[in-house]
C-alpha cells in the first residue's frame, strides 16, 4: 500500500516535469514563429534584401515573395525572383526544394489563361 503511494507520487511529479517541459517547448516554438513571420513582413525593408520593397509581391505559401526589380522605377523587370525568407536555424520545406529544384532547372513558363465567359 505505501509503495502504491510512493509510486502514484512519483508518478505526478514526473508528469509536472513533463508538462513544464513540455510548456517552455510550446512557447519557445511560437515565439520562433511569430519572429518568423515578423521577418517575413519586414524583410523588404531590411539591407541585403534582393529588390526594392516596392518591386515585391507577398504570396505567402509556397513561398514568401515574387520579386519584379526594375518595375517600381519604371526602368523595365529586368528578372523574376522568386523569394523564401528563412530567419534562425529554419530550413527550406519539402515544398520550397522542390520550388527551388524547379526554377534552377528552368522549369518555368508564363501561361496567359482567358477563360471563356458568356
Amino acid at each position: 500500500m505505501l509503495g502504491k503511494k510512493f509510486g502514484t507520487i512519483e508518478l505526478k511529479s514526473k508528469f509536472d516535469s513533463l508538462l513544464k517541459e513540455g510548456r517552455k517547448d510550446a512557447v519557445k516554438r511560437s515565439r520562433a514563429v511569430l519572429s518568423g513571420q515578423m521577418a517575413e513582413q519586414i524583410a523588404p525593408f531590411l539591407n541585403g534584401f534582393p529588390c526594392n520593397p516596392s518591386d515585391v509581391r507577398f504570396v505567402g505559401k509556397p513561398l514568401d515573395f515574387i520579386g519584379f526589380p526594375g518595375a517600381g522605377d519604371g526602368s523595365g523587370i529586368k528578372e523574376i525572383l522568386f523569394i523564401e525568407v528563412k530567419t534562425g536555424n529554419s530550413a527550406l520545406s519539402a515544398r520550397e526544394k522542390e520550388i527551388k529544384e524547379a526554377v534552377e532547372a528552368g522549369r518555368v513558363r508564363y501561361v496567359e489563361y482567358n477563360p471563356e465567359i458568356e
